[in-house]
């Protein structure tokens, strides 16, 4: 039985047992490997180890400033998809273009530049989600749009908070590093706000709850991620990312906040004094004197409202701005329908009547940008039904045939002049 185990060699270096402190026998088969291979293998996996940390630290360094767009660049980017917005736009520029300092802003350097989150107001159907999807195509760091509507707080059904960062960490492969220098942009941010100014014996888990678990984010610290998204659980692998770096930028349609600007507006002094800044309000537009107040009486609260520095509005689209809307950004909806026709050879055009009239009707309905596609649509369904079952080549949208097929659809039916 000794002779045997004589026998016994290591089948990586060949050492026999008696020349090894121990020979580890495999599982399987019969197969050794000695103390010492297990050693060097080890200091071999360390080395391999340290290459990876340190591909992942240059993968990481500062981006180089020399390739990053400047605020005016991303500014005439964006006006080649949004129309209008110009206050909206320069405020997202210059936040963007800040970012990307912040990035490659050295780790010894004695000032430290904080990041200024956004938080955009602006009425339903004026390009908030736009913005964000046009200033993504631009982008050289990670970007994801994600909802509020759907986050609760911790337990409840719903999505957990830190599900936003989950998205991010997909947006980069789920590389840990270049998520921490992403961008979230936070939609419908006004559906988180607090259900009522007074206390209740029961929990807001989708209102204040919300907004409370959302500080450490904004703020900056270090969050445990679910790398498959959904509600957290004990067994679970956790992602640990830090949101120092991240840029968050917020928007919502805030409906009904004008009542409290205007109501801040017009508050009256006692006394005889006359208020010149107060005659000159134009009350057509109150989104333009948003101020930080006006969404704490909205139900954002101020911890939140301070981590989101930058307020920026949007403005309602007018007559001119809507027209502009349907025939002159790249992604246009005529161009849109044009493009859909011209694939099984038809060439699609619209009379200048026609599309007054969907301005028209968008205004009317007070639906914003968004309405347009809706009320398109709605007169070129029997077209698109129709047309590619014939050899039509040509095909003309006139204002007699839009309020025709807009009157079949059950919308007003109020004449044309």
């Amino acid at each position: 039985m000794a002779k045997k185990k004589n026998t016994i060699a290591c089948d990586f270096c060949g050492r026999p047992a008696d020349a090894s402190e121990v020979l580890i026998p495999s599982a399987v088969s019969d197969v050794h490997i000695c103390a010492e291979c297990v050693a060097q293998l080890d200091e071999a996996l360390q080395l391999y180890r340290d290459e990876l940390s340190g591909a992942g630290k240059a993968e990481a360094a500062a981006p180089s400033m020399d390739k990053v767009p400047k605020p005016q660049e991303i500014c005439k980017f964006l006006d080649s998809y949004v129309i209008g917005q110009d206050s909206a736009k320069k405020y997202l520029s210059v936040a963007v273009y800040n970012h990307y300092k912040r990035l490659a802003q050295k780790q010894d350097d004695e000032v430290d530049i904080e990041k200024s989150n956004i938080i955009m107001v602006g009425p339903t159907g004026t390009g908030k989600t736009l913005l964000a999807r046009t200033i993504a195509k631009l982008l050289d760091v990670p970007f994801t749009i994600v909802d509020a509507t759907v986050l609760t707080e911790a337990g409840y059904v719903g999505e957990d908070i830190e599900s936003l960062l989950t998205r991010l960490l997909q947006a980069a492969d789920y590389n840990v590093e270049k998520a921490q220098k992403g961008i979230v942009f936070i939609d419908e941010i006004d559906k988180i706000a607090r259900k009522g100014d007074n206390p209740s014996i029961t929990r807001d888990v989708s209102g204040e709850g919300v907004q409370q678990g959302l500080l450490k984010l904004l703020e900056g610290s270090i969050v445990n991620v679910p790398p498959q998204g959904g509600r957290k659980h004990p067994e679970q692998k956790m992602i640990p990312v830090d949101t120092k770096n991240i840029l968050f930028i917020c928007g919502g349609a805030f409906d009904g906040i004008e009542r409290k600007i205007a109501q801040r507006l017009n508050t009256h002094v006692v006394g005889y004094s006359n208020n010149s800044a107060r005659s000159n309000v134009k009350r057509d537009n109150f989104l333009q004197y948003v101020a930080p107040q006006d969404l704490k009486s909205f139900g954002l609260i101020p911890e939140i409202i301070g981590r989101l520095p930058i307020l920026t509005h949007l403005e309602p689209l007018d007559r001119d701005a809507l027209r502009r809307v349907l025939t002159e950004p790249k992604n246009a909806i005529i161009k849109q329908y044009i493009k859909l026709f011209e694939m099984d050879g038809v060439k699609l055009t619209f009379s200048e009547e026609a599309l007054d009239l969907i301005v028209d009707k968008a205004i009317e309905y007070k639906l914003g940008a968004r309405g347009l596609r809706s009320i398109v649509e709605s007169i070129m369904i029997d077209a698109m039904y129709e047309v590619p079952s014939t050899k039509t080549k040509k095909f003309e949208i006139s204002a007699d045939y839009a309020l025709e097929k807009l009157k079949a659809a059950n919308f007003e039916t109020a004449t044309y002049n």
